[in-house]
C-alpha cells in the first residue's frame, strides 16, 4: 500500500509506546517511526519514546499517555512472532483491540505497528530489511490522521 507523503506536522507531542520483546525487529520499528516524524517537522523534544516489556502491554500505557491530554497522537510498534502455543494469537489480539478502544475512548489518533507474523523472517522484512517499515508508516498514520483532524476543525 503506497502512503501518501502529504502529511504535514501541525502541533503536539507524538508518543510511541515500544516493546521490548524481539528487541533488535522492533528498535528498528521505533526507528522507523521516529525518522519519519522527524521527516515531517515533529522536532525530537515532541517525540516520546517509552519501551515497554512485551506488546501486550503496549495498550495499558497507550490508555496512560492518551488520558494524560498531552499527546495530538501515539504509535504503538511490537512484533509478535507466532510459536508453537496459542500466545500468539491471545497477545497479537488483546494488543489489536486494546489500541482500537483506546483510540475510539480517548478520540485521538493510535496508529497499530505491531507486527504480526508467522516467522522472524517476515518481521525483519517488515522492519525495512527488505523493504518497508510498519514502524514507519504507523507514524505516518498518525500523522495523516492529524492532518484530517485538522483540516476537519476548519
Amino acid at each position: 500500500m503506497e502512503m501518501s507523503g502529504s502529511a504535514k506536522y501541525h502541533k503536539g507531542k507524538i508518543g510511541i509506546v515500544v516493546s521490548k520483546f524481539n528487541y533488535p525487529i522492533t528498535r528498528e520499528l521505533a526507528m522507523g517511526a521516529a525518522a519519519t516524524l522527524s521527516e515531517h517537522g515533529v522536532p525530537a523534544e515532541n517525540v516520546d519514546i517509552i519501551w515497554v516489556p512485551g506488546a501486550f502491554e503496549i495498550p495499558l500505557v497507550l490508555k496512560k499517555m492518551a488520558a494524560s491530554g498531552k499527546y495530538a497522537g501515539l504509535v504503538g510498534v511490537g512484533a509478535v512472532i507466532r510459536g508453537e502455543t496459542a500466545h500468539f494469537e491471545y497477545v497479537a489480539g488483546e494488543a489489536a483491540r486494546g489500541i482500537a478502544r483506546i483510540s475510539l475512548e480517548e478520540k485521538i489518533p493510535i496508529a497499530f505497528g505491531v507486527l504480526t507474523t508467522e516467522n522472524v523472517e517476515q518481521a525483519w522484512a517488515r522492519a525495512g530489511i527488505k523493504g518497508g517499515n510498519k514502524g514507519s508508516e504507523a507514524a505516518l498514520v498518525v500523522l495523516e490522521m492529524l492532518d484530517l483532524f485538522n483540516q476537519m476543525e476548519k
